[in-house]
């Protein structure tokens, strides 16, 4: 096995620049590929590596280009750090983030990223909780101790995007900001989340030896009862950090149990 001392995780997330549209009103309708007059494209994207200090956070975006739909400079970036990344973290970025990334690579003709595993803190929230709102500002709101989600200063709502396709300096500013903070509050978020709900990657395969790692770096656990199947009795352990429950692959029952087991 290759030496390995943990997965390289990285947390991103982007900002687009909204579709301008012909239509003919300002309430639900159907909006058809034809009226479609600039389309999406990336203005913005900030990156960080687990492990990495706060201010070692990357950014890039579209400031003083002519035309921000050239957006080829920040896909070139974003598509590195996915290349390296082994496992990607983000909000709501399964259905969103990497999606979007995905159509603009190829809209380039750019070859996809290395393989990676995703986690999403919008559906880790969904599948354990039942807050009021699954929002990033709800939940850092609510669950976040360091980092917050920054809210709009000068620039609210959807002036911010539009002044910052207008070239205008400090909006550029607040975006950085805005699309920083965002970062590193779904950094935190994801260590409040990751005991409860789970992650889809099993981070032991990324350390060598034997020793079973916990999604917070941790490899201390401590026996916590039994874990029942239908046909099967296992060791449960909880994280001695964080609290995360695992449990062993074997089952602590005798062949013999096994086979008078009726089920």
């Amino acid at each position: 096995m290759a030496s390995k001392k943990g997965p390289k995780v990285l947390f991103i997330d982007i900002e687009t620049k909204p579709l301008l549209v012909f239509a003919w009103g300002i309430g639900e309708q159907y909006i058809a590929a034809n009226q479609i007059a600039s389309d999406r494209c990336l203005l913005s994207w900030s990156a960080k590596w687990a492990g990495d200090p706060d201010s070692k956070i990357m950014y890039a975006d579209s400031r003083g280009k002519k035309n921000v739909e050239d957006d080829k400079h920040l896909l070139e970036g974003i598509w590195k750090l996915l290349n390296e990344a082994e496992v990607v973290v983000g909000q709501n970025s399964k259905r969103f983030d990497i999606k979007v990334l995905n159509s603009r690579f190829i809209e380039n003709n750019m070859d996809p990223p290395s393989g990676y595993e995703q986690e999403d803190t919008l559906q880790m929230a969904r599948k354990k909780f039942g807050f009021v709102s699954n929002s990033l500002d709800y939940l850092t709101d609510k669950l976040c101790k360091k980092h917050k989600k920054s809210k709009h200063k000068k620039f609210f709502g959807m002036s911010l995007w539009l002044a910052c396709m207008a070239g205008n300096q400090e909006a550029w500013k607040e975006m950085e900001s805005y699309n920083k903070k965002d970062v590193l509050c779904t950094e935190e978020l994801y260590g409040r989340l990751a005991p409860w709900s789970g992650t889809s990657t099993n981070y032991s395969l990324y350390f060598n030896g034997e020793d079973t790692i916990c999604s917070c770096g941790n490899n201390k656990f401590k026996k916590n009862g039994f874990k029942y199947t239908k046909t099967g009795q296992f060791q449960r352990y909880a994280c001695t950090k964080c609290g995360h429950e695992v449990r062993d692959r074997q089952s602590l029952l005798s062949k013999e149990k096994k086979a008078s087991l009726k089920v």
